[in-house]
Order: C-alpha cells, then structure tokens, then sequence
C-alpha cells in the first residue's frame, strides 16, 4: 500500500489536547484489501454513504467478496473452530425448477461439498435450510442458466433440505434430507431476519441520533465562539470535543446524504485539494486550526459548519433510516476506521485519529446494543464479539491521557500493531453481524 502524505506538520503552537508533527506510517498490513477496488477508487477518499455488499463466510469470519454474485457459506460452528472445505468429495446438485436438490445423496454429519448446478432459464438463489427452523446454512445468489457453483457445510444431526428462489418466480422446496450420528455439532444456522425484525431497532437508533443531535449543535457552538474570539487553543479543543459527537453517530451518514460530506468531508478528490471552496466543515477547519491560518479568516468556515449542523438537526425528524442498513453500518463503521482512521488518511493537522477511532467504537456499540435482541438467539459468539470490542476500547483508552490523544506517529510499533490487530478482529467479527441481519428471501 502507498503510504498517505498527509496535507501538512502540525501547525505552531499544538493545542494541548493534540501534540506532535503529523507523518503517516505506511501500514504493515491492509486488512481491507478484499474490498472492491470501485469502493477504494471513488471520489472523494472517503465516503460515508456506503453500498450495500453481500459476504462470505466461513468458520465463523466473514470476509467481502469481490464477484458479482457471492456465495455465501455459514459456518459459525458453536466452537468456532474451522472447518475444512476440501473434506469429501462434491455432491452434485440438479437445480431446476422442477428439482431443488432432489439428488443429495449420501448425507452425512460433518463437512460437506456440494456443486450446484443450474438448469433453469433464470437466475435464482439457493439455501441450504434447516427443514423444521428455516435457518440458513449455506446460501448461493445469482446462480446463473447453465452454471455450477460451489457450497460448502458443516453439518449435524438434524434434517435438511434446499431452497430454490428463481427471479420473478416462486420459490421450490427440496426434499427433506436427514442426517443421524452423533460427535459432531456443525455449525450454527442463521435463523432468517426480515424487515419487520429490524424496524424497532432502527427506531430506536434513530431517536437516539435525534438525541444526540443538541449535543452536537451545542459543541459545534462552542467551536464557533471560539473561532469568533480568535482563541486558537480553545478552538482546537472545542473542534474535537464538537467532532467527537459527530463520529459517535456511525450508523446514520448514510442517511445524512449530502450534509455528511459539507459537514465531515475531507479533501480527497477536490481539484484544488485543501485549498478548494467545496472542502468545509470539520476536516477544513482542523486544517485551518492545525497549520497556521488566521481565526478571523476561518470565521465563515465556522459559520457554514454552524448552519449546516443546525440544518442537520432540524431536518433530522423528517428523516427515516433504512432497516436494512443496520447490520451492514455495525461492520462498516469500524471497517472505515481501520481504512481511514488508522492510516491517518483523514488527518488534517490535529492528530486525533485515535480519538475518533474511539467515537467510532462507541458509535459501534450503540448500533449492537439496538441489535441485540435479535442477535442473542442467532449469533452464538456474541460474548466475543463484546470481548474483542472491550480490548480494542482498552488499547485506545490507553493512548488518552488526560485532555491528550497520543497521534498516531508517536505510537511504538508494538502499540501500532496491537491497534490494528484489534481492530481488525473487530471488523471480522463484526461482518457476522452484517450477514446475520441481511434480509433474505423465504418465499
């Protein structure tokens, strides 16, 4: 990966909260290299409104997939161990619209190879479900006219069979398959969610957004005030502070649209970079507070991001969040910490991208804790998932000394490395989360 250059050393005079000149690292490793290249090239670097992706998973990690059409292998065994998916050989699988895997022969309890193969004139998906629950095993989409695509399952006792949804047609039961014996678990199936099952948590996301969003008028005030009375120090301190409660909102910048970036975009993509008129809000502010600019000078800065988050406010009640982005924003928002803030690509001179990677933890929890009602009876690693949340929260709090975030440059290798080992077992855990709560069609 290309190290970042950063837009410039800290300006004279670090606030005390901030310190340090301001010099990327290039990372060790790029934990989001499976992210689709379009995702990694759109203009601006970092965009807050994200697409709707589709995930594999396999002993229990989920990772993106980078085809058009995915298949999707749930494996989340109660152990967590993983599974071999080159064990036995394939089962053939007939998909047509008058068979949905009436030929699985030879089931057995443990893992399981199956090549499905399409006869039917339309694209469709194929489940591989628990026949008395419903719960997803394995799981295949845009399985396309004369194509054969891989699934691979770890099994148990139990009784299964396949489910064929062809587009635009209705959906196809396979015969009832049993599976006897005893010594092996298999992996844990995912009962499906429908849009119903996330609406309540998404309203009560939302209202706590609402909540937040005095807060958020009020800091950014205070910012303001500070800039009008050219008190330097006390601007930096009030711009994080301000900046801070926007980040803890993860899961709604989609549904800020066009706000998020005038109120929290950077400069990637701009012609003229820093010094482009479409760079305001947040970011151009700490540029300006970090390298030396005038206060008076950044006066109608202050007052644009002042509007635009009184607007943001104002329009909030109007505003209705999607249900289905719910699961995808609780990886994604800490899948954009580990792209943007832990490579500094975001720092505009303050040095306080530890300090939003930890907004943007508590803005991860806020969005589980919505979910978690659903997620108790379907994700059987939900503790540790919370242990890994609680270690990641511990590393970064140790870099917050007093009003001080330790920047980024001036971490050990040691203590850079733990961050972003952290962090991505995180996101790993958390991309559980976004495949769980995709709704999935049952009929």
């Amino acid at each position: 990966m290309t190290p970042y250059t950063p837009s410039g050393a800290c300006g004279e005079g670090c606030a005390n909260e901030i310190c340090g000149e301001r010099d990327v690292m290039e990372r060790k490793e790029d934990r989001t290299a499976e992210a689709p290249a379009e995702a990694a090239a759109d203009p601006p670097e970092r965009r807050r409104w994200y697409r709707h992706r589709r995930w594999a998973l396999s002993a229990g990690a989920l990772v993106l997939a980078a085809a058009s059409f995915t298949t999707v292998v749930l494996v989340t065994g109660a152990d967590g161990a993983r599974t071999d998916d080159r064990a036995g050989a394939a089962t053939r699988i007939d998909i047509s619209l008058g068979s949905c895997g009436g030929d699985w022969t030879g089931p057995h309890p443990g893992t399981q190879v199956f090549e499905l193969r399409s006869t039917m004139n339309r694209a469709t998906e194929v489940h591989l479900v628990n026949a008395r629950t419903g719960a997803v095993y394995g799981e295949i989409e845009g399985l396309g006219p004369g194509t054969t695509r891989r699934m691979t399952a770890s099994l148990g006792a139990g009784t299964y069979r396949f489910q064929c949804l062809p587009d635009d047609a209705p959906a196809a039961m396979g015969p009832v398959v049993h599976i006897t014996g005893a010594g092996h678990a298999g992996q844990s199936g995912v009962v499906p969610v429908n849009q119903h099952d996330l609406i309540p948590p998404t309203l009560d996301y939302q209202k706590w957004i609402g909540e937040r969003m005095s807060d958020l008028v009020d800091t950014t005030d205070r910012l303001r005030t500070a800039v009008h009375d050219g008190d330097r120090a006390k601007a930096r301190t009030a711009w994080l502070a301000a900046h801070l409660v926007y980040e803890r909102m993860g899961a709604a910048y989609g549904t800020f649209g066009d706000a998020d970036e005038a109120i929290n975009g950077t400069d990637a993509g701009l012609p003229r970079g820093v010094h482009d008129p479409g760079f305001t809000g947040f970011h151009r502010l700490e540029q300006g507070l970090w390298h030396g600019e005038s206060t008076s000078g950044l006066r109608p800065i202050a007052d644009r991001l002042d509007k635009d988050v009184r607007a943001l406010r104002d329009s909030w009640a109007e505003e209705r969040m999607d249900p289905l982005d719910m699961g995808l924003r609780a990886h994604e928002i800490l899948e954009n910490t580990l792209q943007f803030e832990l490579t500094g690509r975001t720092d505009h001179g303050s040095g306080s991208n530890l300090a939003t990677a930890r907004a943007n933890l508590d803005g991860t929890k806020a969005v589980l804790t919505r979910l978690r009602p659903l997620l108790r009876t379907r994700y059987p690693h939900l503790a540790r998932l919370d242990d890994s949340l609680h270690h990641l929260g511990e590393l970064l709090d140790a870099q917050h000394h007093g009003t001080r975030w330790t920047p980024l440059d001036r971490l050990s290798r040691a203590e850079r490395q733990a961050i972003d080992a952290a962090t991505g077992d995180a996101v790993e855990r958390l991309a559980d989360i976004a495949a769980i709560c995709d709704v999935r069609r049952t009929a």
